[in-house]
């Protein structure tokens, strides 16, 4: 008896090795996915999410959120619809998503992945810029057979956490460099 029960007890996940994980990150050119954003102060938003590496990334957000986040050209842009104002900017350097928009993912350097685990079927790793770890972290969660970034959580230097769930990714899609251009965009939103 004790043996039919240890088979219906589904085995615990391997963890994935930062090996593999830097290789698919590395493989992910372009991808398009619906997403699901906890913000820090509990409110939930969601839209699309498209992704050129390395450097460039998209959130478009579903209405009523008419905001808009653009990473290209080594800046991140944040269009606020409530504003009047032009897009606050930061070097994307200065922000954990640098890490999945490098142009050379490497896990394994010294220093870059503070945290790595299997959770359940997920393998969960918390990585930082190991030369600035002030500019926060970011915590990747991924599924294996085949390997696959699910969601991510960003601690930002303040300790605020976001937490972006995505959707089935459609990968290896030609996206338009416009859908990355903050001044496209900036005019786009006057």
């Amino acid at each position: 008896m004790a043996m039919l029960t240890a088979l219906a007890v589904p085995a615990a996940a391997e963890k994935i090795s930062l090996k593999e994980l830097s290789r698919y990150l590395n493989s992910l050119t372009t991808a398009e996915a619906e997403f699901t954003q906890i913000n820090s102060d509990g409110s939930i938003s969601t839209g699309k999410l498209y992704i050129q590496r390395p450097g460039r990334a998209r959130f478009e957000y579903n209405p009523p959120d008419k905001n808009l986040v653009l990473a290209g050209g080594g800046q991140v842009a944040i269009f606020d619809a409530k504003s009047n104002q032009p897009p606050e900017q930061y070097p994307l350097a200065r922000t954990p998503l640098s890490i999945i928009l490098a142009g050379n993912v490497d896990l394994g350097r010294a220093k870059m992945v503070v945290g790595h685990k299997v959770d359940g079927n997920t393998t969960r790793v918390r990585a930082q810029d190991p030369e600035n770890p002030e500019y926060g972290s970011i915590e990747m969660v991924f599924t294996a057979g085949p390997t696959e970034l699910r969601q991510w959580v960003i601690r930002d230097d303040s300790g605020a956490e976001t937490t972006v769930i995505l959707g089935e990714m459609k990968k290896g899609a030609k996206l338009a460099a416009s859908l990355f251009d903050i001044t496209v965009a900036t005019r786009q939103r006057k």
